[in-house]
């Protein structure tokens, strides 16, 4: 049997568990279990039960595992609805230091509708070891579950930090620092980032030791990782520092699938459930990034820019006296009520309509059936399309066409029309809002609306994707394996880590030392040493250089062949594609240059040269591309050619004279 990769996706409704074949990238098994909110477990109790339902009843063998990972929306969960530890943070100031105490204050953190998050902040002199001890010997008196410690400059010298996250842990606290999070200067949100970060440490915790037992159990061999919000993934051990890195990580895993699985290239991903869709920019085979904010805050963290709403293929209409005027945010299975669309013929004769509450919050204008045995139905997205015939036959979310019609039909005897204008009334309302966000997304990013695709995974994709395309003029596709699109994403993911520093004017030794830092880090949490890549991209606005080094894992690329990357050109656009066909890197206008590692230095230095901008403000040098031996190494933002020397030459370290090197340039406006 060959290696397999397996990845675990925790919805809202539902926990996907698929296992991928390692060499050819093809889907092997997948298994379906409720996601246990509820559990005294929480969320880990599902993922736990996957692994075990994949193990027993899908033919895969343990020993064969060379890779695993989850999503988990635990973190994201936790702040959005206020479920955060008791946190204390302690700020280590100089003698004085009131500069810095105003700097590591902040106002509370709004969370979920009336939870906010204010830790209990208190300081103590850098040097002074009592003072330390004295304050964290308050937190254990006064319940603190979390430490948050913070000190201005802990980025360059992080000792003290390190010395208080020990102290705090010896006391049966956890803790964690500003240093552990980010190492870029900006003292508050730093502190707030890192306090934040605390606030989700005891759950995140409980869950990756118990996920990480699971595995064990099972005999698995292979280290257990979670996927992080910028479509990477980290080691499990990782979680007990940085928990916050795992925000938004189940939008990231949709991502993901399309980058690796559908081999998007360029276009607008909707990734639709049954109570949200997320919208997410592809460019050149890349999602965009973006700074994450919480409660309206900064934080130092970068996520997928993902937005999420709250219309999915589940979302229930809302009726006034006119007829549907919404539809959302509540979805069918708050309300326990089965799709009319998934229901039998016959199921809806002698059925009552009904106006309700979904929550005590909400208002009653939503709509659903009571059926002859008690039970509940409505109407939904999926239902409409299943109607109207956007849905095709093989697709997940292909239902019964006659119990859409005749739940349509008993709105149409209320509200008039029939049950085909009503169908569509549904879907106009729902699909003005993803069209709201697409055009968003255009706007923001400079795209074109003319040759883009709409791709769509999920599986309620074929409850939206289809229409909004139809109706606003869209070309579009729906991913390969588009219900399970997630945890595929999660199971190709490449292990990732960013190193991030404020440096004014970076010497190449400083941007070199800053790669191999990245890289090595990668390496520890278990990428094979020979296949990282890591791409550096140089702020010179903001002072900051950030190095992203990411690798499959070594068990992984031992059962892996893409070792060779293949030039591709149409036009002006360059593809840089892999041997399993997957779209690496595509650039418009991008010049390439072939040539050997003895004679880099020479070509490199004419490449950018030819490349480069000139302006009223300067020159600006190209973005940098160096293909070898199937890796690729981003550069961009560079401000010498000394710089993108030294960065070319570390990267090509101990290769042969003779080996064949592909420089691609791509200008820049200066």
């Amino acid at each position: 049997m060959n290696k397999l990769r397996i990845g675990v996706d925790v919805g809202g409704t539902f926990t996907d568990v698929v296992a991928i074949d390692a060499e050819r990238g093809t889907l092997v098994a997948r298994v379906k279990v409720p996601t246990t909110h509820d559990a005294p477990q929480g969320v880990a109790a599902g993922i736990i039960a996957g692994i075990e339902r994949m193990l027993d009843e899908s033919g895969v063998n343990a020993a064969d595992v060379a890779f695993i990972a989850h999503s988990t929306t635990q973190a994201t969960n936790a702040l959005l609805e206020g479920d955060v530890a008791r946190v204390g943070v302690v700020g280590l100031v100089p003698l004085g230091g009131w500069l810095a105490r105003a700097q590591m204050r902040f106002r509370p953190v709004a969370l979920a509708p009336g939870h906010s998050f204010s830790p209990h902040i208190a300081f103590a002199r850098a040097r002074d070891a009592g003072a330390l001890e004295r304050v964290l010997d308050e937190f254990v008196r006064e319940g603190i579950e979390a430490v948050a410690v913070s000190e201005p400059f802990g980025v360059d010298h992080p000792q003290r930090e390190r010395h208080a996250v020990a102290s705090a842990r010896s006391r049966g606290m956890l803790a964690t620092s500003g240093h552990d999070v980010t190492a870029v200067y900006g003292l508050r949100a730093r502190t707030r980032t890192t306090a934040l970060n605390a606030a989700i440490l005891p759950k995140m915790v409980r869950t990756a030791e118990m996920t990480r037992a699971a595995v064990e159990r099972a005999s698995i061999a292979a280290p257990l990782m979670i996927m992080r919000s910028d479509g990477g993934v980290m080691d499990v051990r990782e979680v007990m520092r940085r928990p916050i890195l795992t925000m938004l990580s189940g939008p990231a895993a949709g991502v993901a699938g399309a980058l690796l699985h559908e081999n998007v290239t360029d276009g607008i991903f909707l990734e639709v459930g049954g109570t949200s869709v997320d919208c997410c920019v592809i460019r050149g085979g890349r999602p965009q990034i973006r700074s994450a904010r919480i409660g309206g805050h900064r934080t130092m963290l970068h996520t997928i820019d993902s937005r999420t709403l709250g219309i999915a293929g589940g979302s229930m209409p809302r009726v006034d006296s006119r007829g549907i005027v919404d539809v959302g945010p509540r979805s069918a299975h708050i309300a326990g009520a089965r799709y009319a669309a998934f229901c039998a013929d016959g199921d809806f004769v002698d059925a009552r309509l009904e106006r309700f509450a979904p929550s005590p919050h909400d208002p009653p204008d939503y709509v659903r059936f009571i059926l002859r045995d008690g039970t509940y139905a409505t109407v939904t997205p999926t239902c409409a399309s299943n109607l109207l015939g956007y849905v095709p036959d093989d697709a997940f979310a292909r239902g019964n066409e006659r119990a859409a019609r005749a739940a349509f039909a008993l709105l149409a005897r209320e509200f008039g029309g029939d049950a085909e204008s009503q169908a569509r009334r549904l879907l106009e309302i729902a699909g003005a809002k993803v069209h709201g966000c697409i055009d968003t997304l255009i706007a923001e990013y400079g795209l074109t609306r003319e040759g883009l695709d709409l791709v769509g995974g999920g599986g309620a994709a074929t409850a939206l994707v289809p229409f909004v395309a139809e109706r606003y003029g869209f070309a579009h596709r729906i991913a390969r394996d588009a219900e399970v699109i997630s945890p595929i994403g999660v199971a190709l993911a490449l292990v990732r880590d960013v190193v991030e520093r404020t440096i004014v004017n970076p010497q190449p030794e400083d941007i070199v030392r800053i790669r191999r830092e990245a890289s090595d880090r990668v390496i520890a949490a278990g990428a094979a040493p020979d296949r990282v890549e890591v791409s550096v991209e140089i702020d010179a606005q903001h002072n900051r250089v950030r190095a992203t080094a990411s690798g499959a894992t070594a068990l992984v690329e031992a059962a892996s062949a893409a070792t060779t990357l293949q030039v591709e050109r149409s036009g002006d656009l360059v593809r840089i594609i892999d041997e399993r066909g997957v779209v690496r890197l595509a650039l418009r206008g991008a010049r390439v240059t072939q040539t050997v590692v003895g004679a880099l230095d020479q070509r490199l230095e004419s490449a950018m040269e030819s490349a480069t901008s000139f302006g009223d403000v300067g020159r600006a040098l190209p973005d940098l591309y160096i293909l070898h031996r199937g890796r690729i190494a981003d550069f961009s933002g560079l401000g010498s050619i000394d710089q993108a020397r030294a960065l070319v030459r570390e990267e090509v370290a101990g290769r042969d004279p003779d080996d064949a090197v592909t420089i691609i340039t791509l200008r820049r406006c200066a």
